[in-house]
């Protein structure tokens, strides 16, 4: 499966806990529940993965925690938040940048709509 179809499954499943748990709870809740949604659909996830930093030939463990990574290759980025800053999206960029990885999502499920707390963000993804 490539990441562009995992990343349609990883859109309904985020649609779906919206609409059942609505906005305003915890970042934690929607992971926790995310993810066992993902699992019902056949998808491998790793949560809360502490990935290593690389810096002038040394690593550095923990560099920053993933909230989940599906499948080894697409990150997802959980926020409960007023709005989506620039800040979280550079946020999404730099760890797929560190990790190699080519397709992330940054989630916000205090959107209203669960459409419009969506940002897809790519790394040489080949669309």
């Amino acid at each position: 499966m490539i990441e562009n179809d995992i990343g349609r499954i990883i859109v309904d499943a985020s649609i779906k806990v919206h609409r059942a748990l609505g906005p305003g709870l915890f970042e934690s809740v929607y992971e926790k529940v995310l993810s066992y949604e993902l699992s019902l659909r056949q998808l491998h996830l790793e949560r809360q993965v502490d990935i290593p930093i690389e810096y002038d030939g040394l690593r550095f463990d923990g560099g920053f925690r993933a909230d989940i990574i599906v499948e080894k290759t697409v990150i997802l980025e959980l926020k409960s938040v007023e709005s989506i800053l620039p800040v979280h999206k550079k946020q999404i960029q730099t760890y797929l940048k560190l990790t190699g990885c080519k397709l992330g999502f940054l989630l916000n499920f205090n959107a209203n709509l669960m459409k419009d707390g969506i940002v897809r963000c790519v790394n040489n993804l080949a669309e």
